[in-house]
């Protein structure tokens, strides 16, 4: 049984994002894997300032806040997905501060993000989220992480609240997405 971990950059804990995650992590839950969300949306949280802290304290940044309780989760996952709705076409300022963060601190933490899993998913009102899904990506590919596609990109159009559960191409999207997470997990195993 494999570790998933969904971490949610909205600021709305039950919106479309989090819709969309719960797609992707019911199809991984339905073959045996635990799968965890962790809100990080709407949560204050600093943005890297390369003090270079986490070189000296390895596996924590120096910087005070709950990204130090996610950072442990992240290494301890087998698959990683970030969840940001698109704002002016770029991600909301709690993923931009993980990605930045979270990966000086792997890389420092003798790079445990490794050959794990890594996708994202993406609301977005009409166009962006392209954008959005390649600063996550870029995460994951410097991170040498694997990432599944899927029949689409890993977007919805999905602006107001329970815009994504009438998007029946983004709906499928994510179930292809669970899907190849899931395939993914057997063959790294």
């Amino acid at each position: 049984m494999a570790k998933i971990l969904a971490i949610n950059g909205s600021p709305r804990p039950g919106g479309n994002t989090a819709a969309m995650l719960e797609t992707v992590l019911g199809v991984c839950r339905s073959t045996g894997h635990s799968a965890e969300v962790y809100q990080a949306g709407g949560r204050p949280v600093l943005g890297c300032v390369s003090c270079g802290g986490c070189r000296q304290n390895i596996g924590k940044c120096s910087r005070e806040d709950w990204l130090n309780e996610l950072y442990p989760k992240m290494a301890a996952a087998d698959a990683i997905i970030f969840g940001s709705p698109t704002y002016f076409s770029d991600l909301t300022p709690e993923i931009k501060a993980i990605i930045d963060r979270t990966g000086f601190i792997n890389m420092s933490d003798g790079r445990r993000f490794s050959r794990k899993i890594g996708a994202a998913v993406v609301p977005v009102r009409r166009a962006g989220a392209i954008h959005v899904i390649d600063s996550i990506n870029h995460f994951f590919f410097i991170n040498d992480m694997v990432v599944p596609g899927s029949t689409y990109w890993n977007m919805s159009l999905a602006r107001d609240l329970g815009d994504y559960e009438k998007d029946e191409e983004g709906a499928r999207t994510m179930v292809r997405l669970g899907e190849n997470i899931n395939w993914l997990l057997e063959k790294l195993k």
